[in-house]
């Protein structure tokens, strides 16, 4: 074999072209590992997997074609050979770094991975083959052993002199490679530094470089801008005394990263640009790290950003939207966190604070209240009012940014700095969207509750406030809006008095909800007392509504429960009651002895067609006896796919027999209610009307 001499019989060879591609260090690197481990020469494992990722590094940077990667192992030592197909000469290789050579420029250009090649291995050369060239290198179990602790001239074969590559005579094919192999070899992208651990690494590369130059010790600072400080990442022989004479590296590594290389060592003209190499080589690593933190950081700020919004987004109250905010900030934002919001007349007020030590919760409450020119609460105005962001001196360092939603001035939200080191870019945009989610889900909040007072002052309008009170009729009712407060409902129930001392019991439901079906529940209302009002008889009264709603609307229908209530003729205590229902559902008579059933004959609901039917249905309520009202919410509470339905109201109803009409109401609104863990979709209205005469 041409430029190498076999120290055994081959018994393991294994072969891979590889793509120029960052991955391929990574496989080439997998690729040795396993011929390692089946050869048995672990102790190689090291230098073989330094001098392989240097080769093939360099080849994917320079070369930027496919690789061949092969390596033979035998019972003594391991060859591995790193070929491309780029062709035109080898760039000029160093056996060691001559005295005029001292930029690092020089040295990269005329082969960075050759001096560590040059050092590592029992013997080394190049190759020239047609459209082919590479570097093959040689170690051997003594060699390995001996080569950390000298430096050691080899013998270069270049140009003609190493015309073929170091291949043994007999090949024997090795195993099929594993699924593991298979994933480190590019099956399956692996991450390319997952085996060289940050530490790990510059521990490694730093011993080397330390007896390569003969340094007595050295040591890798490194300082992640995290407030942590400057942090020895590596450290090797003793450590340096003040008067010994040192040479000191920085890595080139991007803020907030900072970092450097320290040797005990003179830095003459070998030394020097050899730490200076080892240095740029270690700075790749240390930058990889950085970037790949920023990535995982940056990716946890979304997943905080999501999650901080579904939170926000679920609530619709105003003063648990406020005090959420804090909370979500410190202490993985600051150490503590104001929100202030602007009243009518521009005025901050203090909304919620929070405070990573509790102890000191107090003291920021005190700060927060101070005034004057130069206090904390002016600066929050400058912030408000000018609609940036700004500083915040001591005692409680930190900044404050404007909540603003819609183009609208909500407040400020102010956030303290970490306890140890003040926020980087990141951080700051974070606490900024952060702002403008919150700005947003407080308006979203006061619009919501503005609506929920508007719908809560609408309901109640077309409600009565109470029921009268009448000597020997009980009157009751439960109302339960939709489980959306914001939403008003369309079911109305009311007591009007009618002229020959009797009284109307009006139950209806309108159709769809929202203000709409308000106007025209307002609209049934109305035109009901107007014609009550005017003796109306109730059959005409019902059709004159039927033409209303026919007219104004709007196609919206309503289903009605009309009845008239009095003392009977017969003087006995009695009342006689004249029930009328058009489209609605038929009510519950439960008597005394507490039998329950319904009463009445259905009609046509109003507002569908020209002509209704509205059959009338006279009966008897004695002493004790009660009549329930009650719209489709009732009916229609749902559990799953069950119905709670008129015959579970029935059946709740017959045993409040002999109760007053409030208790009938209450206890029924809370068996329609318990059917169903859900809120309701719909208004529940229930009315109860009892016969509470006595004999005198």
């Amino acid at each position: 074999m041409s430029g190498e001499v076999v120290a055994g019989q081959v018994e393991h060879v294994r072969h891979v072209r590889l793509p120029a591609d960052r991955r391929t260090p990574a496989a080439a690197r997998a690729l040795v590992r396993a011929v390692l481990a089946e050869a048995g020469l672990d102790e190689l494992s090291n230098e073989a997997l330094l001098l392989t990722t240097e080769l093939s590094t360099n080849a994917v940077v320079h070369a930027g074609t496919e690789l061949d990667i092969e390596v033979a192992a035998d019972s003594v030592g391991l060859t591995v050979t790193v070929t491309d197909f780029a062709g035109g000469p080898i760039e000029t290789v160093l056996v060691r770094p001559r005295a005029e050579v001292s930029d690092l420029s020089e040295i990269s250009e005329r082969g960075r991975g050759l001096l560590l090649v040059d050092h590592f291995a029992a013997r080394w050369g190049t190759i020239h083959e047609g459209a082919r060239k590479g570097v093959w290198f040689r170690l051997d179990r003594g060699e390995a052993a001996a080569a950390p602790h000298a430096v050691v001239p080899r013998q270069l074969a270049t140009g003609a002199a190493l015309g073929s590559p170091p291949v043994v005579t007999a090949v024997a094919a090795g195993p099929t490679p594993t699924a593991t192999e298979m994933a480190a070899l590019g099956q399956i992208a692996p991450d390319p530094y997952s085996d060289d651990p940050l530490p790990d690494f510059a521990g490694g590369l730093l011993a080397r470089v330390a007896e390569m130059v003969g340094a007595a010790g050295g040591v890798v600072r490194l300082d992640r801008g995290d407030g942590a400080g400057s942090r020895v990442l590596a450290r090797y022989g003793r450590a340096p005394r003040p008067d010994d004479e040192l040479l000191r590296m920085p890595l080139a590594v991007n803020r907030p990263y900072s970092g450097e290389l320290e040797l005990d060592a003179a830095p003459s003209s070998y030394a020097q640009p050899l730490a200076a190499l080892v240095a740029e080589r270690l700075s790749l690593y240390v930058e990889n790290d950085r970037l790949r933190r920023a990535d995982l950081r940056r990716q946890s700020w979304l997943t905080f950003l999501a999650e901080a919004s579904e939170l926000l987004a679920q609530s619709l109250d105003v003063h648990l939207t406020m005090a959420l905010i804090p909370q979500l900030v410190v202490p993985r934002l600051g150490q503590w966190c104001a929100v202030h919001t602007t009243d009518e007349w521009g005025r901050l007020h203090l909304a919620a604070a929070s405070h990573a030590d509790e102890s000191m919760l107090a003291r920021l409450h005190a700060v927060l209240a101070e005034t004057g020119p130069e206090s904390m609460l002016a600066r929050l105005r400058e912030a408000s009012r000018t609609e940036s962001q700004v500083p915040l001196g001591a005692p409680m360092e930190g900044f404050a940014v404007p909540l603003v939603a819609r183009g609208q001035r909500l407040g400020t939200l102010a956030v303290g700095r970490h306890q140890r080191h003040r926020h980087d870019p990141d951080e700051i945009a974070v606490i900024e969207d952060v702002a403008r989610r919150a700005g947003l889900a407080i308006e979203n909040a006061r619009i919501h509750e503005e609506r929920r007072k508007v719908a809560h002052t609408l309901q109640q309008s077309l409600l009565p406030p109470v029921l009268p009170v009448v000597k020997g009729i009980g009157f009751a009712a439960e109302y339960v809006p939709t489980g959306d407060a914001a939403e008003v409902g369309g079911d109305f129930y009311d007591v009007v008095p009618l002229s020959d001392d009797r009284w109307l019991v009006v139950v209806g439901d309108v159709s769809g909800k929202g203000v709409p079906a308000a106007a025209v529940t307002g609209l049934v209302r109305d035109v009901i007392r107007v014609l009550v009002h005017d003796a109306r008889p109730l059959p005409e009264a019902l059709h004159r509504l039927n033409e209303t709603l026919v007219e104004r609307g709007g196609g919206r229908y309503c289903t009605l429960a009309l009845a008239a209530v009095g003392p009977a003729a017969s003087g006995e205590g009695d009342l006689a009651v004249s029930l009328h229902l058009a489209g609605h559902d038929r009510p519950v008579a439960v008597r005394a002895d507490g039998r329950a059933g319904f009463v009445g004959t259905g009609g046509t609901a109003l507002g569908l067609l020209e002509e209704v039917a509205t059959p009338v249905a006279e009966l008897t309520l004695r002493p004790g006896d009660s009549l329930v009202f009650y719209t489709d919410g009732v009916t229609e509470r749902r559990r799953g796919r069950d119905l709670f339905g008129p015959e579970r109201l029935r059946d709740a109803a017959a045993p409040l027999a002999g109760y007053s009409a409030d208790v009938v109401a209450a206890r029924l609104k809370t068996a329609v209610i318990g059917f169903s863990a859900d809120t309701p979709r719909d208004d529940i209205a229930i009315l109860v009307l009892r016969n509470d005469f006595v004999p005198g």
